[in-house]
């Protein structure tokens, strides 16, 4: 065979797998998904949309997750909850759970996923402010204190370890 007839070879089978992978991506239906459409059927169309783009993100699904979940789908979400906690979740998206469980007042789910996190991670001095200001805010002030505590010990100029205490005493929502 002649390097021209490999070279020619080579590129056609080279843009066949480009075309299988391109097509084998899920392809975003844009603003036609809601366009139109009464809310809730808009929204849950937009939903299936981003299930669909999210693939195996981790983040990702927990995001979709926290979206079926928190609308009153708890079934879906959880489903795509247990999806990422199925493999070897990272802290992260421990702590992203607990934060889902925390808003939708499920307290002992969220302790659970946060117990995890700092399992996972004991030198997180920011999962550890942030997880304190949870247990301030859900009235367990000792345990707060003391994640915040080593949190500060670690990082005692960290402003954001001071803004997640502060946001808990004083009834703020936390920040994103």
């Amino acid at each position: 065979m002649t390097s021209a007839r490999v070279l020619v070879i080579a590129m056609l089978c080279t843009g066949l797998g480009i075309g299988i992978g391109y097509a084998a991506k899920p392809q975003a239906p844009g603003i036609d998904v809601i366009r139109g459409k009464p809310d809730k059927e808009a929204g849950l169309a937009a939903l299936v949309a981003a299930e669909q783009l999210a693939g195996s993100g981790s983040w990702e699904l927990l995001a979709v997750g926290r979206v079926y979940y928190l609308s009153g789908d708890k079934a879906h979400g959880q489903a795509l909850f247990d999806r990422v906690t199925a493999t070897k979740p990272a802290g992260s998206d421990w702590q992203r759970l607990g934060a889902i469980y925390a808003e939708a007042g499920e307290a002992a789910k969220a302790e659970e996923c946060y117990q995890k996190v700092l399992a996972l991670n004991p030198k997180d001095d920011t999962g550890q402010a942030e997880i304190g200001a949870w247990y301030l805010r859900n009235g367990q002030r000792a345990r707060g204190e003391e994640l915040l505590a080593m949190a500060l010990q670690r990082h005692p100029d960290e402003m954001w370890h001071y803004v997640r205490a502060a946001e808990a005493l004083l009834g703020v929502a936390p920040g994103h």
